[in-house]
């Protein structure tokens, strides 16, 4: 056909003049070529030649600084533009189309107008971000050209008659209108900027985020296409796939998102609400008034995008209907009637027809309904991510000023505060998530039942009731999932924290052999979560089953009912397939529905919560005032300049005082009242309407002097530090602080000072305290120390020794860098007492509270503790020290001393005061401090002696096996670290690779049966669904050939077409469809139910009887791990994730088949869509992954911030730390939230590709059938059913690969498990029978260790080396030796808990290693250094193997000293211990256990340094005990304190691993050269 600019027919009117130029239409039509051409002459030489020579004048780090005004109105009339001129080339070529030459000037301009259009955008889009203002005069030129142009063409159609019913006048009036709008933005640009006309233009500069170059995420920053499609994503995802993502990678946050911001909106809200003093100024409304105040913009907007993507989503099967129809009738080509200027010009009815129109337009509305519906989902869940932080802020900055017995009474638990926390602010999240669909929901199914209505009639109504009626079905499915999912937690914590404690207790349960009697009480509670579980597997499946089966009868019923009730009713593929896509569009809302409300409720329950916790009592501010100085100004000058404190008689110390930044202290002699505190009349309580706790205090404590507050236990002592400190709760009096100012260190150290409370009231300042029970940061050793304080290096060392901690930190793995665990779970009871103390000793504040520093220390260090550290290092630097203690022996030290009694001041004053005044306290105090100093005598030279002696030989901290291990673990870690180096390579590629071999052995412990099952009914349950889609286009192909409208038949005759047939093989495959649905969800839930029962119960037997050795190198936490969330996630998430996945993957499958099928062409196209797709997902899923751990490792330390700001609640106030935690907060939160939204962002830019390819699917199977059918070659049935599952394709794709990112991550739950699944297990079988083993064997008790060489490992050396030794009968063995010389791997050799790869054991006569473990371990007793409880009852932690008589257990606990203790507990020997036995002193769990020894009344007892935390008094008893009712059994103690082995009859010195000295105690002694007696003689 010929081709010419203006058609070249023989009677054309194109190149007529007469009547003017301008009359011409294609002489205008090539006058509105111009502008295009002059935009690309103009801009094509500066984008491609002069931008390399092009430097930007402001130095920024990002290429997206967007500052020119209307920058987003430009972007969305660019794109408005770019939709009209699509619409115009295609108006062009359709009007063109039934022409006998072709009029190129139809469709070329808009054709060169589009290119303009996008070479504009560009351009602008470089000059902005380049900030070259004055270059975007050539758009200014453009713009103007094309508005005159596009006028000029206006006019002369409106000149001609053409009018609103012709589509190409429309079409040239919009762009008429667009490009005024585009200029108007350029004149306001030079109007804002004045980069132009104007002699001064604005300078501006870039927002800070940008000048950072540590904010990475951009979204927020970038232009309307990256904002909508997530193009800045692209480097990120790329870098992802080269090196793991870490928080370094992700960067910072930018500040308009940052926790502290959306904190400070959120309390404006709440002043606002408050400032308005609205009736709900208080309780759950105001929160929700101040949710909606601070947030609410945001969340409009996401449920703006979310209507308009869903009114979109109804294009899909409109244009169904149009092309199906167009198709449908039996001329498919249409002829436009009208002729204007020498062109036919197309009505809006005649282009909306055409079959090619439709599936361009419906690939237009599926590209901008899916931007619209990503877009909402991301501001909705930026939203819910930045309210989550706020709420956290706020709820930290409730808890330090909460009151101290809320949390102590138990009104308001760390636990619940934690789940408020982790929990309830996630819930709200969740909720502003899903809050759109609460507006969106209802106007979707309104329109989707209309819809229906329009083409089916009545008969859709029936089918919308059917989905309708179900929705509160599926309602009472989700509660009662809810309620199965809260069962199933309750128990799986139960269980947790029984195998916590089984993992904690290992040890004992294996010396014991009660390890099965603990993994039985696992198994049991697990037994019941299984109960749990299958009923949340039961609903889960039903939930899956009516999501799949519900569009399947609500189609069934419709078409039937369609066909059977309405005779003559038109039932063509248009109507069908339309019909079919609105009921897949309708399910949606209402399964939605479920999730939404659920949320919903959850939410409201949340805020409640939330409400009731920020109306809490507070802690009262100021409680502690400071009265007006009393001195004169001239006092008060002497007091503003610093003195020196020079101690002369050690200068060797000098340099340490001067780091303390110049204490300035008064002496007593300068000063009228030289008291830092004074209490008068004080009575305080803990809660407000409670008895008082402290009555009638009236006390002062001396400046600058070490003030004692003794008193028995219970008396208040450390409530009246507490109260001191303002954190009890004031009935009357008054507590006045007369606080010098700190040293300018403190001032620096301390990150918030309040400011006066008044003229001339000055508020506490800062005070170092140490509490009682000792708090922890999970840090390292060095940092729990310095506190964040400067560090300096003299000071540091200083207080180390005065702690006695550099043996401890030698024996840590990484020494004082060491990271201390959450509580300080790695470290003993001491260690934690003195890391405390130190803390308390490096701080620079004036004022020191120690509360009991010496509780669960020995002597040695106690007293060293006293001298070096309190004496020396505090009292001499002036600083006032308040010391609560109950070592009476330090009393002579005491400047002052408070005597208490009863929640009442006994006495204050000197010891003299108290010696002259109260005499009978005096005398009482006396006798215990002798009994005390006697110990004082005896232990006061050990510490020089052994520092002499050994530089490490302070008191033992870690068992040597302990020191060993860490050791080796370190060189583990160096070797590990050195490997990881080298392996990063394999470590990408293994990231890229999707765990299959973890999938294998998942689906491989489901069984043989389960598998096959699991596997044919998905293939089968999609062969079905195509079978009944297929069914339903022939069924409409045959009504269209064979209805009334084709046959011609006479009146006489019944010519409706018979639809019982086919109804009837339709409601047949509905049928086995809707049965194979329960069939597949059932067998998914059945199948998870089964591997996770054998995966935990193989994962709880391999643990159990695991070595000991695998315990002591495998951290507890990652143990628990195993069972806590990989156990969860095996329960819970993987089955329905593969439920998802299989679903989705099918869909996918069998719609690219039924595309292919029906247009075979579509495989050509298929293969770049498919290698697209691959690449996208493979870099998706290693992003996703690295993301989604990065967002559940940053919720950890946040979570673990609140539970130890809790517990340090005290002591962060009376450091005056509360501004510096909660600047870790922010810190924490901003980590936890920058990852959630890269999270976001990825998961979007996953979305918005697959959707993307999704709609290339629809249009390409779209444009292929129709041209198939135009040609006859296709019925219009089966176009229908190809364009159905196209659109399937779109909506299924991005679930196919977020599903598969999610089993990937799931799976690896499984890869761990069987990681541990291969430890190997303790040889428990031995090679005597049990009938060759006496039944009370050992009888005697006689031991023969026979050239016994142990190692823990056969890696490692060994730790004891050919010793020998013969035991006899009933002898009492002392067993001692310093730190490491293989004392505790003695004892453990006899319960066969270490490699004896040498020698052997005899104890009767039978070598142990000949026994089965679980016999030989049940026949002999232990008591190990530290005392394990389980919680349970007295009776269970005596006798768990319920084998003793109550008369047998009281006898154990009168020997142990407990009797009288609990008899007094009511319940008696069913008295509950609670977890760790945490409601018995150390001491008394201690005496527990040598009570569970005694119960035991084997003939071989060992005590392993077993008395180590009881006191002298109680030992002594102990001793005695130990002499007399074990007199007839053979007894190996290993000594704490050499004194306590004095009386045995034999003892072994050990040194590094052998035996130095083996005799009895009185022939050791009397040789002048034996180790044993200068140990004894440093004892004394």
């Amino acid at each position: 056909m010929p081709l010419a600019f203006c058609g070249n027919e023989n009677d054309s009117a194109a190149y007529k003049v007469d009547q003017g130029v301008l009359n011409n239409g294609c002489f205008v039509d090539a006058l509105n070529v111009v502008p295009h051409v002059f935009l690309f002459f103009i801009t094509f030489p500066i984008l491609f030649i002069g931008w390399g020579s092009q430097s930007s004048k402001v130095h920024i780090h990002h290429s997206t600084w967007l500052h020119f005004p209307g920058h987003n109105l430009r972007w969305i009339l660019t794109f408005m533009l770019l939709f009209v001129l699509v619409c115009e080339i295609a108006e062009g070529v359709l009007s063109d189309g039934v022409a006998d030459s072709r009029h190129l000037h139809l469709y070329m301009p808009a054709g060169m107008a589009f290119l303009a259009a996008i070479t504009s955008v560009v351009y602008y889009h470089n000059i902005e971000t380049s900030n070259f203002p004055k270059l975007l005069i050539a758009l200014l030129i453009y713009w103007t050209l094309a508005f005159i142009t596009k006028t000029i063409k206006f006019v002369k159609f409106y000149d001609n008659a053409i009018g609103f019913s012709q589509l190409r006048f429309c079409l040239t009036g919009l762009l008429v209108i667009l490009y005024g709008m585009l200029l108007t933005v350029e004149i306001n640009v030079i109007r804002v900027r004045r980069y132009v006309f104007f002699k001064t233009p604005k300078e501006v500069k870039p927002p800070e985020d940008l000048q950072d170059l540590g904010v990475r995420f951009l979204q927020p920053f970038v232009n309307l296409l990256s904002k909508g499609t997530y193009w800045w994503m692209n480097t990120f995802i790329k870098t992802a796939h080269k090196k793991p993502i870490d928080l370094k990678v992700i960067g910072k946050l930018p500040i308009a998102m940052r926790a502290r911001t959306n904190y400070q909106r959120l309390r404006e809200a709440f002043e606002a609400q408050k400032g308005k003093g609205s009736r709900y100024s208080q309780g759950s409304r105001a929160i929700w008034c101040a949710l909606c105040h601070a947030f609410g913009r945001r969340l409009v907007l996401s449920s703006t995008f979310r209507i308009l993507a869903d009114f979109l989503g109804f294009a899909g099967p409109l244009c169904i209907f149009g092309i199906v129809n167009h198709l449908g009738k039996e001329n498919g080509v249409f002829q436009p009637k009208t002729k204007f200027l020498g062109v036919y010009f197309v009505s809006s009815e005649e282009f909306l027809a055409n079959a090619y129109v439709l599936a361009v337009l419906l690939f237009l509305a599926l590209l901008l309904q899916r931007t619209f519906l990503q877009a909402s989902y991301y501001v909705a869940i930026e939203t819910g991510i930045n309210l989550r932080g706020a709420i956290q802020t706020k709820i930290y900055n409730k808890i330090m000023h909460l009151s101290t017995s809320n949390l102590s009474m138990g009104e308001m638990t760390a636990g619940q505060i934690c789940n408020l926390v982790a929990i309830d602010t996630n819930q709200l999240m969740w909720f502003f998530f899903l809050c759109p669909n609460l507006w969106a929901m209802p106007a979707q199914i309104i329109v989707g039942v209309i819809l229906l209505y329009y083409l089916l009639g009545v008969s859709a109504l029936i089918g919308a009731a059917v989905i309708i009626v179900l929705a509160p079905i599926q309602y009472f499915v989700a509660t009662k999932l809810s309620q199965a999912q809260r069962s199933t937690l309750e128990y799986s914590n139960e269980r947790l924290k029984k195998t916590n404690e089984m993992l904690r207790g290992i040890k004992l349960l294996k010396l014991y052999a009660w390890e099965n009697i603990f993994r039985a009480q696992v198994e049991m509670t697990r037994r019941k979560e299984m109960t749990s579980l299958k009923a949340f597997a039961i609903y889960t499946s039903i939930s899956i089953f009516m999501n799949t089966a519900l569009p399947i009868a609500a189609v069934l019923i419709t078409f039937v009912s369609h066909v059977s009730f309405f005779k003559g009713a038109n039932f063509s593929p248009s109507v069908a397939f339309a019909s079919l896509s609105l009921f897949h569009i309708l399910v949606t809302p209402l399964f939605l529905l479920s999730s939404v409300v659920r949320s919903t409720v959850k939410a409201l329950v949340s805020v409640q919560k939330l409400s009731e916790f920020l109306s809490s009592e507070e802690i009262v501010k100021d409680q502690c005032s400071q009265p007006e100085p009393p001195y004169n100004s001239q006092s008060s000058k002497s007091q503003a300049v610093p003195l020196k404190v020079v101690n002369r008689k050690r200068p060797a110390r000098d340099d340490c005082r001067n780091f303390m930044g110049h204490l300035q202290n008064l002496g007593p002699d300068e000063e009228p009242d030289n008291s830092c505190v004074r209490i008068t009349g004080g009575f305080f309580t803990w809660t407000s309407d409670g008895v008082p706790t402290l009555s009638n205090i009236a006390i002062r404590i001396p400046q600058g002097q070490l003030t004692m507050i003794v008193g028995q236990v219970g008396c208040g002592k450390s409530s009246l530090l507490l109260a001191t400190l303002g954190e009890m709760q004031k009935i009357s009096g008054e507590v006045s602080w007369n606080s010098l100012p700190d040293s300018e260190m403190g001032e620096d150290s301390s990150p918030e000072r309040e400011t006066n409370a008044g003229p001339d009231v000055r508020t506490r300042g800062p005070v170092a305290y140490a509490s009682q029970k000792p708090w922890l940061l999970n840090a390292t050793v060095e940092e729990n120390i310095t506190f964040e304080s400067p560090f300096n290096k003299q000071r540091y060392k200083a207080v180390i020794d005065a702690c006695s901690l550099q043996p401890d930190i030698d024996i840590l793995p990484h020494g004082d860098q060491t990271q201390i665990g959450e509580r300080g779970i790695n470290l003993s009871g001491g260690q934690r007492q003195r890391i405390s103390v130190a803390r308390a000793l490096y701080q620079h504040t004036n004022v020191v509270f120690l509360d009991d520093p010496f509780s669960a220390l020995d002597i040695h260090l106690s007293d060293h503790l006293m001298q070096a550290g309190i004496l020396e290092l505090l009292r001499e630097d002036k600083r006032t020290v308040v010391l609560v203690t109950h070592k009476l022996q330090y009393l002579p030290h005491a400047d002052w001393i408070i005597a208490m009694k009863d929640g009442t001041i006994q006495r204050e004053g000197t010891l003299k005061d108290i010696q002259m005044s109260e005499s009978q306290l005096f005398e009482q105090w006396k006798t215990l401090m002798n009994r005390q100093d006697q110990e004082l005598e005896k232990e006061t030279v050990v510490i020089e002696r052994k520092n002499m002696e050994v530089p490490k030989g302070l008191p033992r901290a870690m068992s040597s096996r302990d020191g060993l291990l860490l050791d080796e673990e370190e060189e583990e870690e160096e070797m590990a670290e050195s490997e990881e180096e080298d392996n990063l390579s394999s470590l990408l590629h293994q990231r890229a690779k999707i765990p299959w071999q973890a999938c294998a052995k998942y689906l491989s412990t489901a069984g043989v049966l389960l598998l096959p099952l699991l596997f044919f009914s998905q293939l089968l349950k999609h062969i079905v669904l195509v079978a009944i889609d297929y069914c339903l286009a022939n069924w409409t192909d045959s009504a269209l050939a064979l209805g009334p409208a084709t046959r011609n038949c006479s009146l006489s005759e019944d010519c409706s077409f018979d639809h019982r047939v086919y109804a009837m093989v339709f409601t047949a495959l509905c049928s086995l469809g809707i049965v194979l649905c329960l069939i597949t969800s059932v067998t998914v839930e059945w199948t998870g139910l089964k591997v996770a029962k054998r995966l935990h119960r193989s994962l709880l037997n391999q643990i159990v009887l695991a070595p000991m050795r695998f315990f002591e190198t495998t951290p507890l936490g990652s143990i628990l791990n195993r069972f806590s969330s990989d156990c969860n996630t095996i329960d819970q998430h993987i089955p329905s994730t593969l439920e998802c996945l299989s679903r989705s993957t099918m869909l996918c499958v069998s719609a690219l088949a039924v595309i292919s099928y029906v247009t075979p062409v579509f495989l050509i196209a298929l293969l770049p869509l498919a290698i697209v797709c691959y690449f996208i997902q493979k870099y998706f899923r290693v992003a996703s992954r690295d993301l989604q751990q990065l967002d559940d490792s940053t919720q950890l330390p946040l979570l673990s911030h609140f539970s130890e700001t809790m517990e340090g609640l005290i002591t962060i106030r009376a450091f005056r730390y509360e501004a510096l935690f909660q600047q870790k907060l922010l810190k924490y939160t901003d980590s936890n939230n920058i990852a959630s939204l890269f999270l976001t962002a990825a998961n979007r830019w996953l979305e918005v590709r697959m959707e993307y390819i999704g709609a290339c699917v629809v249009l390409i199977a779209a444009v292929a059938s129709i041209t198939k059918s135009l040609h006859k070659e296709l019925p219009a049935g089966l176009v229908g059913l190809g364009l159905t599952y196209a659109l399937m394709v779109s909506n299924y794709l991005n679930w196919m690969v977020r599903n598969l990112a999610d089993m990937e991550i799931q799976m690896g739950a499984v890869k761990r498990i069987h990681g541990l699944l291969k430890t190997e297990a303790e040889n428990y079988e031995g090679l005597l029978a049990p009938s060759l083993i006496p039944k009370n064997w050992p009888v005697q008790g006689k031991i023969q260790i026979q050239n016994l060489s142990v190692r823990y490992d056969s890696s490692l050396k060994p730790v004891l080396n050919h010793v020998n030794a013969h035991i006899s009968p009933g002898q009492k063995i002392g067993i001692c030796g310093r730190t490491g010389s293989g004392k505790s791997s003695f004892s453990l050799a006899f319960f066969r808990m270490v490699d004896m790869f040498e020698g052997r054991i005899v104890i009767d006569d039978i070598d142990i290693a000949k026994l089965p473990l679980q016999t030989l371990r049940s026949r002999l007793s232990i008591i190990l250094q530290d005392p394990i409880l389980f919680s349970g009852t007295i009776r269970f932690n005596l006798d768990p193997e319920k084998k003793c008589s109550d008369s047998t257990l009281w006898e154990a606990l009168e020997i142990a000293q407990l009797k009288l203790v609990v008899k007094a507990l009511p319940g008696g020997l069913d008295a509950i211990v609670t977890e760790g036995g945490e409601n018995f002193s150390q001491g008394q769990r201690q005496l527990f256990c040598l009570a569970r020894a005694f119960v035991r009344k084997t003939s071989i007892f060992i005590m392993d340094e077993a008395t180590a935390s009881i006191d002298m008094a109680t030992e002594n008893i102990l001793q005695k005990v130990v002499m007399t009712a074990f007199a007839d059994r053979t007894v190996v103690t290993i000594a704490h304190r050499v004194h306590t082995i004095l009386n045995a009859d034999l003892v072994i010195v050990m040194k590094r691993g052998a035996i130095l000295e083996y005799d009895k105690p009185e022939v050791l002694l009397s040789r002048p050269d034996s180790v044993f007696a200068s140990f004894v003689r440093a004892d004394k």
